[in-house]
C-alpha cells in the first residue's frame, strides 16, 4: 500500500473543489479521474459528521459543476459523480489516516500473517512506518506498508 498521490488534473479539480465543499460545510474526502470502458468518471466524494444524504450530493454537485464548466480543468468529456465517501471507505491518503485515529479499522494484508489477512482493530498510528492497531485485549500490531492491500473504515452490521 501507498499513501495516495493526487495526479495532475485530481490536485487540479481538489484544488478547485475543497473551498466549494468547505463553504457548503462538508469534507472533501478525495477525488477520482478514472477511465471504465470508454467514458471516464470525474468521482468527488465528500462527508460530514452527521453523514452524506443524496440531497447533500445535489446540493454539491451544483456549484461544483458550475466551477468546472467555468475553469475548464479536464479537456475530454467525462461524467461527474458527487457521492458519499460511504461508511466503509478506504484510507488512501495520509490526512484520512489522521482524521480516523481511534476509529475501528480493517486491515487487509497481502499475505497472511499469523494465519489472518483481515485484521480488524482500534487505528492508533500510521506513517511512513507502518498501520498499527489495537485489539480488544490491549495488544497492538503494526503492519509496513507493504505487506498491506488497504485498510478500511470498519462497521459490525451484525
Amino acid at each position: 500500500m501507498k499513501f495516495k498521490k493526487f495526479g495532475s488534473t485530481e490536485q487540479r479539480v481538489y484544488d478547485l473543489v475543497k473551498p466549494i465543499t468547505d463553504d457548503l460545510g462538508y469534507f472533501l474526502w478525495d477525488v477520482c479521474y478514472v477511465k471504465e470502458g470508454a467514458m471516464w468518471y470525474l468521482r468527488v466524494f465528500i462527508d460530514c459528521d452527521e453523514g452524506i444524504t443524496i440531497n447533500d450530493c445535489e446540493i454539491a454537485t451544483r456549484p461544483i459543476s458550475e466551477a468546472l464548466d467555468e475553469a475548464d480543468p479536464i479537456s475530454q468529456s467525462y461524467m461527474l459523480e458527487v457521492g458519499s465517501a460511504g461508511l466503509e471507505r478506504e484510507l488512501v491518503k495520509e490526512e484520512h489516516f489522521e482524521v480516523c485515529i481511534g476509529d475501528e479499522v480493517r486491515v487487509h494484508l497481502i499475505r497472511a500473517s499469523d494465519g489472518e489477512k483481515d485484521i480488524v482493530g482500534i487505528l492508533r498510528s500510521a506513517g511512513k512506518e507502518g498501520v498499527t492497531v489495537a485489539h480488544e485485549d490491549g495488544s497492538e500490531r503494526t503492519f509496513s506498508l507493504s505487506d498491506i492491500s488497504y485498510v478500511k473504515l470498519y462497521m459490525d452490521f451484525e
